[in-house]
């Protein structure tokens, strides 16, 4: 599922964190052992390479002996300030939570981590790791915990919103099956509307579940661009003709502007981001205005497609969160026309793996265009 995603993200970051600590560890390690080897006159060499060694790591790092501060990359200054090093660590990094630990100056102490919250930034959480070095010195690291806890924060907030939109045609169905069981309090009538809104609500999750599992399948491909070359004229014709039923007599016109439209990707993922798109401008244009599907030369190396409906449009405000999961600008108009709230994020990770652009432009009283910009293939592959 797509959730699992964002639990890859969250274990990714964790792991990231692990192996940065490691290998500051390692660093040292290795410096000491080139101390220890290395003729007396080189020593002076080893020391003065440590600062841009600490450089290297994008963490704001620290190397502490007797409280003070001894050398600071450029990070930890960036984060803590400019003159920290020759200061007390303790006025460095001003927060109650640190204080304690890196007061002590034990040989030996045990590696410690601590979670702290509103360094540089209020609210930005940090890890703050405090390792013993030879001689009394110790490797203060700050790791940023943003990220990790975002991903954490994605994973809850999609449980929560797929669990609702699956619970509410759930219970609709769970009442009117309790209905249904009294046969003698439904006459046929009433039954019959009853087992028509059911099955509206049955599809309701058929196609959310369709949706779920779709995009965790995009996601799951998301870092393996596509290898075959799709020529997207074509393709916009298959898709035309397929959702010529929903369309009924709504004209969908296909505005050929680009020479030749061969993009690498992947076909079918292709055909179910043009589908979203015209399926959208379907069900939130005008009823019985025209759909426009436009295709135009973007430069020498881009191509672009373009969805344009004539409808209500969308308010600006609106416009940065529409590719978000369960985003609805009008949430019970989408779910009347049956939208699931995940058609556009599906629409974005598409052109995220397919390594294009998405820009939505809408004016309210006029309409909406979404236009995706894909890098052509190149020129030896074989057209699909």
């Amino acid at each position: 599922m797509a959730h699992g995603t964002a639990m890859a993200l969250l274990v990714a970051a964790l792991a990231a964190a692990a192996a940065a600590t490691a290998a500051a560890s390692l660093l040292w390690r290795r410096l000491r052992a080139a101390r220890a080897a290395a003729p007396a006159g080189t020593h002076a060499l080893v020391r003065d390479a440590v600062p841009d060694l600490l450089a290297a790591f994008p963490d704001p790092l620290l190397v502490v002996h007797d409280r003070r501060v001894l050398i600071a990359n450029q990070a930890a200054r960036d984060l803590l300030g400019a003159h920290i090093e020759g200061s007390d660590v303790r006025l460095a990094i001003r927060h109650p939570a640190a204080a304690e630990h890196l007061a002590r100056n034990e040989e030996g102490q045990a590696p410690v981590r601590i979670e702290l919250v509103g360094l540089g930034e209020l609210g930005r959480p940090w890890e703050l790791t405090i390792a013993p070095l030879s001689g009394g010195r110790r490797l203060v690291r700050l790791v940023d915990q943003s990220q990790t806890r975002a991903a954490e924060q994605m994973r809850v907030d999609f449980v929560a919103n797929a669990s609702h939109e699956l619970r509410t045609p759930l219970a609709t169905l769970i009442g009117f099956i309790e209905t249904l069981q009294d046969e003698a309090a439904v006459d046929p009538a009433t039954r019959q509307r009853f087992v028509g809104i059911m099955a509206g609500e049955a599809v309701r999750m058929r196609d959310l579940i369709d949706d779920l599992m779709s995009l965790s399948r995009i996601e799951a491909d998301r870092f393996a661009p596509p290898r075959e070359t799709v020529d997207l004229r074509p393709l916009v014709e298959e898709v035309r003709e397929a959702v010529k039923p929903m369309a009924g007599d709504r004209p969908i016109r296909f505005e050929r502007g680009a020479g030749e439209a061969l993009v690498a990707g992947d076909r079918g993922q292709l055909a179910q981001m043009l589908t979203n798109l015209i399926v959208n401008a379907l069900k939130y244009g005008r009823a019985g205005s025209r759909i426009r599907v436009r295709l135009a030369d973007a430069g020498p190396d881009l191509v672009s497609l373009a969805v344009i409906d004539q409808g209500e449009g969308i308010p600006a405000d609106h416009i940065p969160r529409l590719t978000e999961r369960f985003y609805r600008v009008d949430p019970g108009r989408s779910r009347q026309v049956g939208g699931t709230g995940l058609g556009l994020a599906i629409v974005k990770h598409i052109v995220l793996r397919h390594r294009g652009r998405l820009d939505i432009r809408s004016k309210p009283g006029v309409g909406t265009t979404v236009e995706v910009t894909l890098p052509r293939a190149a020129p030896a592959a074989t057209a699909a």
